[in-house]
């Protein structure tokens, strides 16, 4: 094959493929997008160190909902103190109409009567409770939880618990109304408590 005519196929194949990029629209299937479904959340039964609590009780009240457990070394102390902060800013009147809740998902370690010290620490309208592993794994699954245990050689037990740091909004109807991310700042909280205090 003479070189003329190798340099001839090749520019033939280099402009069809110019072509095809340049004027070449196919029609593509439109597919849409999965949706990510939002958490469901929902009324949960849960043991507090006062004996079985749920989220029903509050009926009526904002709820803040939170996940973690009492041997956190630093996310669940931030997120707390800052939830606190937020109730120190309101009202007595408003006060009154919120509660909040600590989700332990480290049962083995935390018992009713630990999580009652841990949070009301924090601060007195904080309730911790907690629940047996098959109970807590279908809470967190309703409200798009995720914790797991992760061995650590250094740890007085031998193990951490990695687990979301959101803290969940519920208004007076009981219904998940959204999240606040771990780090919101306490004029955050309140605002969120607020929003949810002026709904009927």
């Amino acid at each position: 094959m003479s070189e003329r005519l190798l340099l001839a196929i090749v520019v033939a194949l280099v402009a069809l493929v110019t072509g095809l990029g340049l004027f070449w629209d196919p029609e593509m299937p439109e597919r849409p997008l999965p949706i990510a479904m939002p958490p469901a959340g929902g009324d949960f039964a849960l043991d507090s160190a006062a004996g079985p609590l749920r989220l029903s009780d509050f009926r009526g009240k904002a709820v803040l909902v939170y996940f973690g457990y009492t041997y956190c070394p630093d996310i669940c102390p931030t997120s707390l103190s800052a939830t606190a902060a937020g109730l120190n800013q309101l009202s007595a009147e408003e006060l009154a109409k919120v509660a909040v809740i600590f989700i332990s998902v480290d049962p083995k370690r935390d018992t009713p009567a630990r999580l009652k010290e841990y949070a009301e620490f924090f601060h007195p309208a904080i309730v911790g409770v907690t629940g047996n592993s098959e109970t807590l794994a279908e809470v967190a699954r309703r409200y798009g939880v995720f914790y797991a245990e992760q061995k650590v050689a250094t740890a007085g037990d031998g193990y951490v618990v990695d687990h979301s740091s959101d803290t969940f909004v519920i208004g007076r109807d009981g219904r998940l109304l959204g999240k606040l991310p771990h780090g919101a700042a306490a004029e955050q909280v309140v605002a969120e408590i607020r929003k949810v205090l002026l709904q009927p």
